[in-house]
């Protein structure tokens, strides 16, 4: 019974794929199995034949299996490798070639003969490139293939390189890159402009021929492209959704990249379900927006034709239901963030008391306050709440190197209007103009340059916050360590780290923090300075009691916004709100009109930041609620 109701529960599944609750325990997992793969091998005397994977998701398993290495003693000496893919043209010892990925993360800290470690050649002239891919294949026959295959999955569903287009019984060649492709590379180029247009790679033949295969995805980013890879149909858009077609295939992913799965994201569909509140709100408004109905006028046949008929009996009858969960949506909006004071606190998302917070705003870098939550900040300035601004990190790789000359040249120009000697600002700034002229992609700037870029973020970060009404005293400026190596890799979190985030809560003792649950930023930094506040109020929780009375509201809007089955407080915008929001925005001139870093999304950010808030407020305007102009979204965070 067990296996049916599986097979039923995962019917929408065109292949075997394994969940794990995170990507640590995934990362072990497969860790384990080509180990265990290469001791079997060892036993036969046998050459253990692997395919192996570059970019940010296999980094845990070159990490585990280092580990085994160490630790157990576990040999490579019978192993022999043979990279998916190089960019084209790539010299071997770049910063971002895949050679230098290699023997960083795994090469050089296992007894693998370098004879037996094969990747595609980024220096070779066009005319030698054919003759080689042959060989690479030919390589691979002789030793008798692969016996393991491992595969990450791109935003456009490739794997390896095989970009939309790609025929299922390509070999090794040389290709070209989406264009999107080539932007999720950015950040380790120092621009797009920088990324190579084509790489050589693995064929989805040559994939295919392995006689295991392991696709690994972590994070919500992947869900979307691994929904259509495991439930789309097979095409040449989505290369991934070849490997339907194979028997020796399995997806092992994290909860995360499951989100858009039918049995995760829609579980009503497949299986009966346990019908708690937060399942039955979703369900509901999921059901409104497939029929295209607002909440009220949602009927029994609406419910039973769209796989809900088991909530409809269990919970119903229906009209109650609309309005129970019309009325939770409701109970969601408030245009006082901090509490409305003398109200009933059990109907609004935010306490009544204390009348005026103490109020922290942690802001990962100097304008994601004003970007994702500046509307919320004005109204709580406005509303009489103690409301402190606290910018973890500089910003300082997110400003272009001609505004660090230009402001460079207004303090020359300043000092000599008042008579001061600027010789030492010169000498300074001409060998600031000399480093930018040769600096390379991606190169790390003097510490000179890095200072100036985040005087500059500082100063915009400090305008934006005083429009917003805060005194300089409210307004902190953390620098954590983590942050400040000059590279787009950052350095892991510290006990410095945390230790300086406790130090400004215990100075304040809020009873709001407001916090960037961003998660989907593209560079990591969102979810560090998250964690670094989750841990520093955990272990303060363990001591001090006015942490029983503090409450954590994540907030989105650079990146993402929060699903609307998932917002606890929805904080409505005036279009007068939403200019000055804008105005608080652009006091950020260094990221307008072209951030360094925008992501795949081309828009500036104050726009993208204004149609999400507007696009919040529609989504629940379609569900029968008031027309606002905007909405700002909030998720209220559940300590252990």
């Amino acid at each position: 019974m067990a296996r049916l109701n599986l097979l039923e529960e995962t019917r929408f599944e065109k292949l075997p794929v394994s969940v794990f609750p995170n990507q640590q325990l995934a990362s072990q997992a497969v860790a384990q199995r080509i180990a265990d793969l290469i001791i079997r091998k060892q036993q036969q005397g046998e050459m253990a034949v692997l395919g192996l994977a570059t970019g940010a998701t296999p980094v845990g398993v070159y990490a585990e299996l280092v580990r085994l290495h160490r630790e157990n003693r576990l040999s490579f000496k019978n192993v022999i490798t043979f990279n998916l893919d190089e960019y084209y043209p790539m010299l071997p010892t770049a910063p971002q070639s895949y050679v230098t990925f290699m023997y960083e993360h795994l090469f050089n800290h296992i007894d693998i003969p370098k004879s037996n470690i094969n990747i595609p050649d980024g220096t070779l002239h066009l005319a030698e490139i054919h003759a080689f891919c042959l060989q690479y294949e030919r390589k691979i026959e002789e030793l008798g293939g692969l016996d393991l295959q491992l595969l990450g999955i791109g935003r456009t569903g490739h794997i390896g390189f095989n970009e939309p287009g790609s025929a299922p019984n390509s070999g090794t060649r040389l290709v070209t890159l989406d264009d999107l492709t080539r932007r999720d590379a950015s950040r380790d180029f120092g621009g797009k402009e920088n990324v190579p247009t084509k790489a050589i790679t693995m064929g989805v033949g040559t994939i295919f021929k392995a006689r295991e295969i392991i696709l690994m995805a972590w994070n919500g980013k992947k869900a979307a492209i691994i929904k259509e890879a495991v439930e789309g149909e097979i095409s040449s858009d989505v290369p991934a959704t070849y490997l339907q077609l194979s028997d020796n295939v399995e997806f092992v992913l994290d909860q995360d990249a499951t989100a858009e799965l039918t049995r995760f994201n829609t579980p009503w569909l497949v299986k009966d379900c346990v019908w708690d509140s937060q399942m039955i709100k979703k369900a509901i408004i999921w059901l409104s927006d497939a029929v295209n109905k607002p909440i009220l006028k949602l009927t029994d046949d609406d419910y039973n034709n769209h796989g809900m008929a088991q909530l409809a009996t269990e919970k119903g009858p229906v009209y109650n239901i609309n309005i129970d969960v019309f009325n939770k949506l409701q109970h969601t909006i408030t245009g006082w963030p901090g509490g409305k004071p003398g109200s009933d606190g059990s109907k609004r998302p935010e306490r009544a008391e204390p009348t005026k917070k103490r109020v922290i705003i942690f802001s990962p870098h100097p304008d994601d306050d004003v970007i994702s939550m500046g509307g919320t900040f004005l109204r709580l300035v406005d509303q009489g709440h103690e409301v402190h601004v606290a910018y973890q990190t500089s910003g300082n790789t997110a400003v272009w190197d001609d505004d660090v000359l230009r402001y460079m040249e207004f303090s020359i120009d300043f000092e000599e209007s008042i008579g001061k000697d600027s010789r030492h600002l010169k000498a300074i700034y001409a060998d600031m103009r000399k480093f930018l002229q040769q600096k390379q992609p991606n190169q790390i700037d003097t510490q000179e340059i890095r200072n100036v870029k985040g005087f500059i973020r500082k100063t915009e970060a400090i305008a934006g916050a005083r429009y917003a009404g805060l005194a300089d005293d409210n307004i902190h400026f953390m620098s954590l360590p983590f942050y400040e190596n000059g590279k787009t890799q950052k350095n892991s979190v510290t006990e410095v780290d945390i230790q300086l985030t406790m130090e400004l809560l215990q100075q304040v003792k809020p009873h709001q923090i407001f916090a960037a649950g961003d998660f989907a930023d593209p560079h990591g930094t969102h979810i560090l300075c998250f964690n670094i506040i989750v841990e520093a109020m955990n272990r303060l929780r363990q001591t001090e009691s006015w942490t029983n009375d503090c409450w954590l509201w994540m907030y989105r809007g650079a990146w993402h916004e929060f699903e609307t089955h998932e917002i606890e407080m929805a904080v409505p915008l005036s279009p007068q709100e939403v200019e000055r929001k804008r105005n608080a925005i652009f006091k950020h001139q260094s990221q307008k009109d072209r951030p360094v870093f925008p992501g795949d999304d081309a828009r500036e950010f104050w726009l993208r930041a204004q149609e999400r808030n507007r696009e919040t407020a529609n989504n629940y305007n379609k569900l029968g609620l008031a027309n606002y102009e905007a909405m700002e979204a909030f998720v209220k965070w559940k300590f252990d």
